[in-house]
This record gives structure tokens, C-alpha cells and sequence, in this order.
């Protein structure tokens, strides 16, 4: 699937909920369904900055794609973390770096969090966008 398409997949899945609270249940859910990050991944090069709580954001490329894990400490951002893991997580780095993420926006996610959630929110796509641009820059000079 695309990105474009995974993201109309999530609009989907969040417009069967009016109420926030619901909202931010499926967000909990989707954090609690995610496989807990390695240990050996938590060190301080993997922390986002810019984030209220803690995030690890662990990037590796396979087979010319990102694969992206992550674990927060707070339920709700590690909800999120696990909404852009599964838009952008296994695309190539051009796929990602090409992208709009307007999923964010479309599904209120923006409005409704914390000024300094939303300031995370930004700072973790931000990584991975970095995380992307590392990997082209690195493919091509092979």
C-alpha cells in the first residue's frame, strides 16, 4: 500500500469515532498493540527532541525500505508514534520524503493535543523524514 493510501486507511478507521475520548482510546489502543522497542534501543541518540515525554525512535533500512519502531513512555504519544509507524514504516526513502502527511490534520489529531504533544508530534515526523534523508543520501553514494 501507498502512504496516501494508508493514511485514507487511518482517516477511515478515526472517522467512525465523533467523540475525542474514542479518539483517544483507538490511540491508546494502537500504542498498546505495538511491540515494545529493544532495550538495547533506548539509549540517548534515539530519544526525540522536542517531545513533552519520552520517545525512542529506532530507524533501519531493509531491502532499500525504512523500518521504523518506537516506544514511548506516555500512552497517548506512543498511540501517535504507532499511527506514523504505520503511514510511513516500510516505504522507501523517497516515498517518505515525498509525502504529506495530511492524515495529521484530517483526522483533528493537531487541534486536539497539548501544544507541546503537537510540538512532539512535529519533532517525530521531522526525525523520520531525517532518518529518510540519511539512508537516500547513503544509498547513493554507494
Amino acid at each position: 500500500m501507498t502512504i496516501n493510501e494508508l493514511q485514507d486507511e487511518v482517516i477511515a478507521e478515526f472517522s467512525d469515532f465523533d467523540d475525542w475520548m474514542d479518539r483517544y482510546q483507538l490511540l491508546i489502543d494502537l500504542g498498546n498493540e505495538q511491540e515494545p522497542l529493544d532495550e538495547k534501543y533506548k539509549t540517548e541518540q534515539n530519544l526525540i527532541e522536542g517531545c513533552q515525554s519520552r520517545v525512542w525512535l529506532q530507524a533501519d533500512e531493509v531491502g532499500g525500505k525504512v523500518i521504523f519502531k518506537a516506544e514511548s513512555d506516555a500512552l497517548i504519544v506512543k498511540g501517535i508514534i504507532a499511527l506514523l509507524i504505520k503511514v510511513v514504516s516500510g516505504h522507501t526513502p523517497d516515498e517518505i520524503l515525498n509525502s504529506e502527511l495530511y492524515f495529521i490534520d484530517r483526522i483533528g489529531l493537531k487541534d486536539h493535543l497539548s501544544p507541546t504533544r503537537s510540538n512532539g508530534l512535529l519533532s517525530m515526523v521531522k526525525q523520520m523524514r531525517m532518518y529518510a534523508l540519511a539512508f537516500k543520501a547513503k544509498g547513493t553514494k554507494g
